[in-house]
């Protein structure tokens, strides 16, 4: 069993013995994941760069309990969405590389659609 379907068993599992599945639709599945990444954001808020460093030290278990909860609502929802969250990511990874070629991406930090030919 690969890794993330493994992860995605026990996220299920954790759901269904709760009985919470009737909660999990696909709209507050997102906001739930929207409001995990946004806990994650609150670890490096009004830090400076120097800050950010140092916490980075410190912080990380409360960084890494929010990184497996944004984790957690995305395994949970490739799965009731039945999406192949390994598929998905490998094909965004092409058209990423696609769109960020690296003679045009590399060193900078332009969105694709300011890239000059």
């Amino acid at each position: 069993m690969s890794d993330i379907k493994k992860l995605t068993k026990m996220v299920e599992e954790f759901r269904d013995a709760r009985d919470w599945k009737q909660f999990h639709n696909p709209k507050d599945c997102a906001i739930s994941l929207s409001l995990e990444a946004a806990e994650v954001m609150e670890h490096f808020q009004w830090k400076s760069k120097e800050e950010v460093k140092e916490y980075v030290k410190t912080g990380k278990k409360e960084i890494g309990d929010e990184l497996a909860d944004v984790l957690f609502w995305v395994l949970l929802m490739s799965k009731d969405l039945n999406i192949d969250v390994i598929s998905a990511f490998e094909e965004k990874m092409e058209e990423n590389a696609k769109k960020y070629p690296i003679d045009k991406a590399k060193g900078n930090n332009l969105k694709y659609t300011a890239f000059r030919d």
